[in-house]
């Protein structure tokens, strides 16, 4: 990695540090909310969401090829969490901003 040997300036932050793919899109929540705490907030929320779904229904389950919203919201979130992650893989420019605060 050239980025090694490169000298370190503690005055100034790299342009190109972004985290590991699998954090990526955190990232575009975090950097989508101008507000830190909104940003902080929004990405406890996303992650809570998911622990919080399986004990809203008390009905019992039969598949999920009965439940055609289920399978649309489902499909929905997975391209929502791809479109994230690669925003957050792309730079702090002008569509890529809208897109991502349109998603989160």
């Amino acid at each position: 990695d050239p980025d090694n040997f490169t000298p370190a300036n503690p005055l100034v932050t790299p342009v190109h540090i972004q985290p590991e793919w699998y954090f990526l899109f955190a990232y575009a929540i975090l950097r989508s909310i101008p507000n830190k705490l909104g940003g902080v907030i929004a990405l406890v929320l996303s992650i809570a969401i998911l622990l919080i779904l399986p004990f809203s229904d008390n009905s019992k389950f039969r598949g999920i090829q009965f439940y055609p919203i289920n399978q649309f919201l489902f499909w929905s979130l997975l391209v929502v969490v791809i479109l994230l992650t690669w925003i957050g893989a792309r730079p702090v420019e002008d569509p890529y901003i809208l897109v991502g605060q349109i998603l989160t």
